[in-house]
């Protein structure tokens, strides 16, 4: 599967995330946990549409950079978003070990696509 369609579907995700949090999660959930899992839809939106970018100029001007950045993107998404979902949705607080890893993923991700992108001397 290609970043754009992964991007795509992470963002179309994201939405429907938000609006299950919106309306569905807003009598069950207490307030805290919400926003928890708007924080993880926000990101998961953020990254889903860095994908996309990622795959379109994969797509027209392939840097080794940008794959990687990609798959550090989707593995802070699994690990990020994933864990606030199911930290918002069960109450478990030890899902929130998880998501520092996430966040390291998404760093990561974001350096790999600056080293990628930075122009470089002829």
């Amino acid at each position: 599967m290609r970043m754009t369609s992964i991007g795509a579907l992470l963002a179309g995700l994201a939405v429907a995330a938000g609006a299950f949090g919106a309306h569905a999660l807003r009598v069950v959930v207490p307030s805290d946990r919400l926003q928890v899992f708007e924080t993880a839809a926000r990101y998961q939106m953020f990254h889903g549409l860095a994908l996309l970018f990622v795959g379109m100029h994969s797509t027209q001007a392939p840097r080794a950079g940008a794959r990687l950045a990609g798959i550090l993107f989707i593995a802070g998404t699994l690990l990020f978003s994933g864990s606030l979902y199911a930290l918002a949705l069960t109450g478990v607080r030890i899902w929130g070990a998880v998501t520092p890893f996430g966040g390291l993923a998404y760093l990561a991700g974001w350096s790999a696509l600056a080293h990628a992108f930075w122009p470089r001397r002829a």
